[in-house]
């Protein structure tokens, strides 16, 4: 093998380029992003001083400028980037690049210009046998980077390209679980992140550890719910892509989508909440998209409703909590 290639040089990016370098010392990776000069930066101080400085790159980690020179050299491209780009990306590699070896994606979210999950980008461009997988979990960038114990999942159609991802993953503190579910595992990693906003604004708000316990559950729901409508697996979604992930990121503030919340919930705009983070919230996009994607299944997901209500149609927070918690009983099930 000539190596493996991981496009997204953001915190996720690399953090998954220093797994593959550790787990595969005699293996050259590959680490390109969309800007130049940042990825020129990464070569003359070998380490991501954005992200991570006192960090420096194994020497078997190399960041590259262009794309294409990486192309024809790895034979598996890992794919890290927001989903907004993840079209784009796709199209670049399948289409301009005629790229044909194994793509996994560690991209959470929906496609934004369909709002379906992200294998129907890959099957658009591609083809529907085309050699895909998914890499989800509970998995914060910084603790993958200082070798905390960390447990995802592998999705892919065919187990046993699942597999051959697993074996360049997996080591004594990165432990790779496999599934053939790809929509369960997808909808898992996106979901989550609306939820997860949803919880930081509850925090945001102060309405304490009940109202959050009472989020997670009943946002898992939801999940199932739209799971069982696009044909994915229960079992994935009370496993570590569906509720490990979303336990995750709607509790510990190292989630960006949960602290975009709270800043929601004390009283800032959007933009100022946004602003703070100074990073990509995955789960403000993916709020739209989920909308549209329950709208479009005849799908009841009155959580994830509330928070499109309050970042798109911009309705009261409070005016928001007051319908949601004033729906009719019910009986608990999914």
């Amino acid at each position: 093998m000539s190596g493996l290639g991981v496009v997204g040089a953001g915190a996720w990016g690399t953090a998954l380029a220093f797994q593959l370098a550790r787990v595969n010392p005699d293996l050259s990776i590959y680490l390109w992003g969309h800007d130049p000069a940042q990825q020129r930066s990464l070569q003359q101080e070998r380490c991501n001083k954005f992200c991570f400085p006192n960090y420096p790159f194994p020497a078997n980690l190399h960041p590259v400028v262009d794309l294409k020179e990486i192309v024809n050299m790895v034979d598996g491209m890992v794919i890290a980037v927001p989903s907004h780009a993840f079209g784009e990306i796709i199209e670049k590699l399948l289409v301009n690049h005629q790229f044909s070896a194994p793509i996994i994606s560690a991209t959470k979210g929906l496609d934004p210009t369909t709002a379906e999950l992200l294998h129907t980008t890959v099957y658009r461009y591609g083809r529907e046998t085309y050699p895909f997988s998914i890499l989800s979990g509970p998995s914060f960038a910084n603790e993958v980077m200082a070798q905390l114990p960390t447990a995802i999942t592998i999705a892919a159609a065919q187990t046993a390209q699942a597999l051959w991802w697993q074996d360049y993953f997996h080591n004594d503190f990165f432990r790779v679980y496999t599934t053939q579910d790809i929509i369960g595992v997808q909808l898992g990693g996106a979901v989550k992140n609306v939820l997860a906003i949803a919880t930081g604004i509850a925090d945001g708000l102060g309405y304490g550890a009940n109202a959050r316990a009472a989020l997670i559950t009943r946002g898992l729901a939801e999940m199932l719910r739209l799971n069982a409508i696009l044909g994915g697996e229960q079992a994935t979604l009370i496993g570590l892509a569906g509720l490990g992930d979303l336990v995750l990121t709607c509790t510990d503030n190292q989630s960006r989508n949960r602290r975009f919340g709270i800043a929601i919930g004390e009283g800032k705009t959007i933009k100022e909440a946004q602003k703070e983070l100074h990073q990509v919230v995955e789960g403000y996009q993916t709020a739209k998209l989920m909308h549209q994607l329950s709208q479009h299944h005849k799908v009841e997901m009155p959580i994830c409703s509330s928070v499109y209500k309050i970042l798109y149609e911009q309705q009261p927070v409070s005016k928001v909590i007051q319908q949601l918690m004033a729906r009719t009983p019910k009986a608990e099930d999914i």
